[in-house]
């Protein structure tokens, strides 16, 4: 058996949050929903993400673009009820809008192709002074609602991978430098200290990387962050309702959290914030891999490292309420969501819930590990088993993780909790499929699925000697577990004796008043 890891004492630094700055959601007009905000208050309990960001933003499900013709002119009006519910709801719940420009209103766009099951339309305006103008009227308006140094606080990203065809019409890069020179110009016209950035690209697209830094330096376009988006899953088999992928190690998805910063080395661009406004492992919203316990095992080193790498990743998203393929046809159905309909939680939401226990200061790491420490002294472990992304060798039980982990008290003895997801333990997907995979589950059946989504909890006291305890941690298949262990103040009184609770006597002779 190896040696445990010594944990070192001392703090090797601050944990990054870049993994809880922003989430992802679907389109922005769901926000309005009931289901919607019950999740995203689990969500925000749980967990606490400081921004979401979501697609639809101008489309016309959100209704602010309202042109109408009056005595002969033609007039533009700007609705913003639903926009101001949105936000007054993300706003209620402790997180901020990260916004997305995008996509275009049917009345003032150029064409007609559209995205999505709900048809979000992809072309250029043909009016850039009317989109200028729309852009610089929504801004306006939440600054008068919400205060400028609230909205400060909100990035801004122009469109939503203009890389591909499917997003902006002919993917023209040319077009989308127009576009993001028109919007940025737009947005610094409304307040010089708002963020702008771009070009939310998808992977594969990094060429675009480098003519964007060219084009907006010589141009002096304003320009505050770079957005890209980042997954790794191969090509879709189709099968009804839903597709299954290949993928590729989640090491990947850290080269190209990495990417930007390496393309724009030696440019005008290379120090800014990098932010990936999209992440996951297939970038399909019917995929089952992200229902599993695997998925929650596959990502737990991209949260552990990616902060090292990028200002924020947002996992793409935080709710299964979300129609891109459309409406979807049964509670787990491969959705992105942390959380199906319904609020049941998946294995990778308590990935997200153990990251938010960790505590502010990093003592070690390493490939299946994160050791921090928290503000009230407690010391924390996450840890994780391997995974096997080509499904020939799936991971068996055993994989071990020893520390010595120190506890800086001269306490005897110390409390460690453990809680853990796996295959085994707060599994939901194969407590479904034991069920019977129910479309439209019962409610007696929804709460049996919340009962088995919670982790496994097990504790016991530990040993203490030289400041230290030992953790020798035999993880189950695709487990995640995470160890909080703190020390003990014993408070027991002296005539605590646990022989006395059936009644019995501490001492043969000892006799009781009977009365």
């Amino acid at each position: 058996m190896p040696d445990p890891i010594i944990v070192p004492e001392r703090a090797a630094g601050p944990l990054s949050q870049a993994w809880r700055q922003c989430v992802g959601t679907g389109r922005f007009e769901l926000a309005l929903r009931r289901d919607y905000q019950d999740s995203l208050a689990l969500i925000q309990r749980e967990i606490g993400f400081r921004h979401i960001r979501g697609h639809g933003l101008f489309c016309d499900g959100v209704g602010v673009y309202q042109p109408y013709r009056y005595q002969g002119s033609d007039h533009v009006r700007y609705a913003f009820g639903y926009l101001d519910q949105v936000v007054d709801a993300y706003l209620e719940l402790g997180i901020q809008p990260f916004l997305e420009l995008g996509f275009m209103p049917e009345a003032l766009a150029s064409g007609d192709q559209t995205v999505f099951w709900w048809k979000g339309n992809v072309t250029p305006p043909r009016s850039w002074t009317a989109w200028a103008d729309l852009v610089r009227a929504t801004l306006a308006h939440l600054i008068e609602r919400y205060g400028l140094q609230t909205v400060r606080q909100w990035p801004i990203e122009v469109w939503n991978e203009p890389n591909l065809k499917d997003f902006w019409l002919g993917a023209d890069r040319d077009a989308y430098h127009r576009l993001y020179e028109v919007t940025a110009h737009a947005v610094k016209e409304v307040d010089a200290a708002l963020q702008v950035g771009g070009p939310a690209i998808s992977p594969g697209a990094d060429e675009w990387l480098a003519p964007f830094a060219e084009f907006v330096t010589e141009r002096s376009v304003p320009v505050d962050f770079v957005s890209r988006h980042a997954y790794t899953s191969g090509p879709a088999q189709h099968v009804p309702f839903g597709v299954h992928q290949t993928l590729v190690p989640a090491s990947h998805l850290l080269e190209q959290f990495a990417a930007p910063r390496t393309h724009l080395r030696g440019t005008a661009l290379a120090e800014l914030p990098v932010h990936i406004t999209e992440f996951n492992s297939s970038y399909r919203p019917d995929n089952p891999v992200h229902d599993t316990a695997f998925h929650a095992a596959y990502l737990a080193p991209v949260l552990a490292a990616g902060g090292d790498l990028v200002d924020s990743f947002s996992y793409w998203t935080f709710s299964d309420m979300f129609e891109e393929a459309g409406v979807p046809t049964s509670l787990f159905h491969g959705g992105f969501g942390l959380l199906t309909h319904r609020q049941v939680k998946k294995p990778t939401f308590h990935l997200y819930a153990f990251m938010a226990r960790m505590g502010e200061e990093v003592l070690a790491r390493g490939d299946d590990h994160l050791v921090c420490r928290r503000a009230d002294g407690a010391v924390t472990v996450l840890a994780w088993g391997p995974v096997d992304v080509t499904g020939l060798e799936p991971a068996a039980a055993g994989h071990r993780v020893r520390l010595s982990v120190p506890i800086g008290t001269s306490a005897r003895s110390a409390f460690a909790l453990r809680s853990s997801v796996s295959e085994e333990a707060g599994n939901v997907w194969a407590a479904w499929g034991e069920m019977g995979r129910p479309a439209s589950p019962t409610e007696r059946q929804l709460s049996v699925l919340r009962e088995t989504a919670e982790p496994s909890r097990r504790h016991e006291a530990l040993g203490v000697a030289d400041g230290r305890v030992e953790l020798d941690l035999v993880l189950d298949r695709h487990e995640v577990t995470l160890v909080e262990v703190s020390a003990v103040r014993d408070e027991t009184p002296p005539w605590w004796d646990e022989r006395r609770l059936l009644g019995l006597t501490t001492d043969i002779g000892e006799t009781e008043d009977a009365r």
